[in-house]
Parts: structure tokens; sequence; C-alpha cells
């Protein structure tokens, strides 16, 4: 199943304080708790959605009721919840592992149907909402490859774009981090 969490900061002040703690230490703590394979975070670059997206695998909604992951990694940014806004968690099934974007990729986000990821000459992946908000029902995600990132700089209406703030943590055989 995927996971994501979405949200805005609001103010400056703070942002990189912020980012840096996500990055560095709430993704590597989730990546550990028994149940999550992949995790991922990104920025928006097109206008209309929340700022930051992070994308989990996880083994399914067990893994976010579970002690290790309250323990861990589920709500342990109290410090900055004042500045999160625009703050949506799904989880969503029927497409298997979040696939890895890298460096020069970009991320495509659709919930206006598969239509217009196809006409930007992607592929895209159907997600279902099965849990949390479950709204939107359905999205579409597909990988930008590196040769057509920069034309991809004004997607069609509907479509999101996410540049990769690192690369994908996985966790291996014993529940690390790699």
């Amino acid at each position: 199943m995927i996971y994501t969490v979405e949200c805005s900061f609001a103010g400056a002040a703070g942002e990189a304080e912020w980012n840096d703690f996500y990055s560095l230490e709430k993704l590597p703590a989730l990546i550990s708790v028994t149940g999550f394979q992949t995790s991922q975070r990104f920025k928006a670059i097109t206008p209309g959605c929340p700022t930051y997206l992070a994308v989990h695998t996880i083994d399914g909604p067990e893994v976010l009721t579970a002690e290790e992951y309250r323990r861990k990694g589920g709500g342990n940014f109290a410090r900055w919840q004042q500045h999160i806004t625009d703050w949506h968690r799904n989880l969503y099934s029927d497409i298997g592992p979040a696939p890895a974007v890298h460096a020069a990729e970009r991320l495509a986000l659709c919930a206006g149907g598969p239509d217009p990821l196809v006409q930007m000459g992607l592929k895209p992946l159907a997600m279902r909402a099965a849990a949390l908000e479950k709204v939107p029902a359905y999205r579409w995600l597909a990988v930008v490859p590196a040769g057509e990132a920069t034309q991809a700089g004004n997607p069609p209406e509907g479509v999101y774009l996410y540049t990769p703030m690192g690369p994908q943590l996985t966790a291996n055989e014993s529940g690390a981090a790699r």
C-alpha cells in the first residue's frame, strides 16, 4: 500500500530547520518501523497543491496503528505542528511499491483520471484510496523521465509535479534503512 502525507509550512522562519528534521530524522525513523518498505519526500514545483509530499510503501493499514509506528514516527513533530497547514494523509491500494524518483526525474500526480498523464507521454499507475481521509478517492501517479522533466514544466490542468528532496529510502530484511 502507498501511504501519503501532504502539507505546507506556514512562514519561512523555521522551514529550513523543519525540512532538515523531516528529511534527516523523521524519514529514517519511519523506514526503521516494521512494515515500512520505502520512504521518499518531495517538494511541489507546480501551484495548487500542498508544498510537501511524503510517499511511503507500507505492508498494510495495521502498520499505522502499531505501537512501533507511534513510538518512532507517527505524530512526532509536535514542535512544528503550529506551522503545518493543508495537512492530508491517505492510504492507497492497487499499486504495489512506490516508484523511486531520482534527482533529475519528477513525480506527477493527478486526481482527474489518467488521461492528462497519458497525454504527457507517461505511464500512470492507478491508486485507490483505501483508508484515512480517502480524498481524493482515486489518484494516478507517474515518474517523468529525466530527459522529459524540463519539458514538463507546464503540465495539463490538474497534474501536479514534484521534485524529490532526496533519494528513496528502503528497508532491508532486518528492517534497517539502507
